[in-house]
């Protein structure tokens, strides 16, 4: 299955700014997009980076650089594979590119079921869209707003029926501060490889704390 995977090269992650200083957002940015492929590639997805920019690093898969907003850009996008495929029907999924916590496992869900229905959505908390799978032609995004249920109209619209995948994995992407302590908590308990995000914190000195019982990072 085709993966398009949106990443931002001009100031990313910029809600950050309180942790992490404008280097290092892009360098963090940038082990997130190559946990993101990674778990994609282990799901049977062929991913292609959809960026803003050319991207610094062998990341071992296409890059598309298209300066354009991710709404018109993500659409020009699928508009050109209908367009070298006229009545192609095989699905194309879109993965955001700061989804740390994605899985190979959670990502064979959601592709498995995007296979099985015209257009499947995994939402992120706050009513974004953090991925999903279209395999009807006539489904196109617009990621202003609560996107989430702006994607469940468009394809109302269209007529087309609609899987929802609740994935915790997937529905946590990082934007804020306190997001780099979910990838910290995740990564400390499920052993392993905690991917490259979570030792890119770890190197940088952000650590857990857990001060007055709440939960949030510190820099050591």
């Amino acid at each position: 299955m085709e993966v398009l995977v949106p990443f931002s090269t001009e100031r990313p992650k910029s809600r950050l700014s309180g942790v992490l200083d404008p280097d290092e957002r892009a360098a963090f940015a940038l082990a997130m997009l190559r946990d993101v492929l990674d778990a994609v590639a282990a799901a049977g997805g062929e991913p292609r980076v959809l960026a803003t920019a050319p991207v610094d690093g062998d990341l071992s898969c296409p890059v598309a650089v298209d300066e354009r907003p991710l709404t018109p850009a993500v659409n020009a996008a699928l508009d050109a594979r209908l367009d070298d495929s006229p009545g192609e029907r095989d699905p194309i999924a879109v993965v955001m590119a700061d989804l740390a916590l994605a899985t190979p496992a959670a990502l064979r869900e959601l592709f498995a079921a995007g296979r099985e229905t015209d257009v499947t959505i995994a939402p992120g908390r706050g009513g974004g869209t953090n991925a999903f799978v279209a395999r009807h032609p006539a489904f196109r995004v617009d990621y202003h707003g609560a996107s989430y249920l702006d994607h469940r109209r468009i394809a109302a619209d269209a007529g087309l029926r609609v899987d929802v995948i609740d994935s915790h994995r997937l529905a946590s992407d990082v934007d804020e501060p306190s997001d780099l302590a979910e990838v910290l908590i995740h990564a400390e308990a499920d052993g392993g490889d905690p991917g490259r995000a979570a030792r890119w914190l770890r190197d940088a000195g952000i650590a857990l704390d857990t001060t007055d019982g709440r939960v949030g990072v510190v820099r050591e």
